[in-house]
């Protein structure tokens, strides 16, 4: 229970599914530690009171879990390197494999708890002897995109009850129910960083900061200084700073000179891309057939045909080229509505 209005709904569907519930907040930080206050958060202090007053209206036990140093050595430390990396990192994903469906998950086994229930925008569905993933009914709310971790095991013993609902269905029982949080605002940035200044937090917290280095063209021409290349990412337009008679787009980051390649809009369309650390839900085989493929979570899902290599890691390639595919996100591969895999974006080629 995160505070929020989806996990405080969900719980509520299982008390009134006749589960024996109890109510878990997973404590991550503590605001002092990353200078924020109440707002545009998930699973601070003020959350974990929103929490507790939902599950003391629905009848359930409640407990704060204190996974603090796991969230800051999985989530926010990888957060950190891979900007460094001169990637673009998805910290959601990584709190979702790490301490939802990993800590949390075997704290639930602990207690005996026949599954774990979350406030997620999936569904999940039993075909033959294979647990499926599947995007939610609302398109608008599909989380399936940042779950392509989840295991046959824990896929078994997970319930996201939300799957069928939309947001306005959601919203609406809360305040039927007279929850707290019923009017409460999705929280849409970084947990730890709510104010999105990421280099801000990086100077601050980690003692990061990286001097001025050059915009150069793709044949290295330089076109002017820049003010770090971790403040960038592919396809930024914005904030550059470079006068031209055409628009410059960032196309690529090279950590090791301190280095930031611009170039057209469309030198940002790629076609095919490796992926690692890859996790396969389905074990059919899909190298024949032609499937979709998201290069981030907003995307329409673009078809796509799927090579897995010898050592592990996975080649796509597009039917058509993508714009801005970019290191250190995730591409989740899709059949229909059903989650195939995912793994984080390490090359690109064109």
């Amino acid at each position: 229970m995160s505070g929020g209005v989806d996990s405080s709904v969900a719980a509520l569907l299982m008390k009134e599914q006749g589960y024996d519930c109890i109510g878990v907040t997973m404590k991550l930080y503590d605001n002092d530690d990353i200078g924020i206050s109440r707002e545009k958060t998930c699973c601070s202090l003020d959350d974990i009171e929103d929490a507790r007053s939902v599950a003391f209206r629905i009848g359930i036990p409640y407990y704060v879990v204190n996974f603090k140093d796991d969230f800051k050595e999985k989530v926010v430390d990888t957060f950190v390197n891979s900007y460094l990396r001169g990637w673009t990192p998805n910290p959601c994903i990584e709190c979702n494999r790490h301490l939802k469906f990993e800590h949390l998950y075997q704290k639930a086994r602990e207690l005996e708890c026949d599954v774990i229930v979350t406030g997620h925008y999936v569904q999940v569905v039993q075909e033959k002897e294979e647990w499926e993933l599947k995007k939610a009914v609302d398109p608008s709310k599909d989380q399936s995109y940042v779950l392509y971790s989840l295991t046959q095991e824990q896929l078994s013993h997970t319930v996201f009850p939300l799957g069928g609902f939309t947001k306005e269905q959601v919203r609406k029982i809360a305040e039927e129910h007279g929850f707290i949080n019923s009017g409460k605002k999705d929280s849409q940035d970084i947990c730890f960083i709510p104010d999105g200044n990421y280099k801000r937090f990086m100077k601050e917290q980690y003692h990061i900061e990286i001097g001025t280095g050059e915009f150069v063209d793709k044949k290295g021409n330089v076109l002017g200084t820049h003010q770090g290349y971790y403040g960038y990412t592919i396809g930024q337009r914005k904030g550059l700073g470079i006068a031209a008679e055409h628009p410059y787009y960032v196309v690529d980051i090279q950590p090791e000179q301190n280095r930031v390649v611009l170039g057209t809009n469309e030198d940002l369309f790629r076609r095919t891309l490796i992926a690692e650390d890859f996790n396969w839900i389905t074990s059919r085989d899909v190298e024949s057939e032609v499937i979709q493929a998201k290069v981030r979570y907003r995307q329409q899902a673009q078809d796509a045909r799927v090579k897995k290599l010898a050592d592990g890691k996975v080649e796509i390639t597009f039917e058509e080229p993508q714009r801005a595919i970019t290191k250190g996100q995730a591409v989740v591969l899709y059949q229909g509505d059903t989650v195939l895999g995912g793994g984080t974006i390490t090359e690109i080629m064109d």
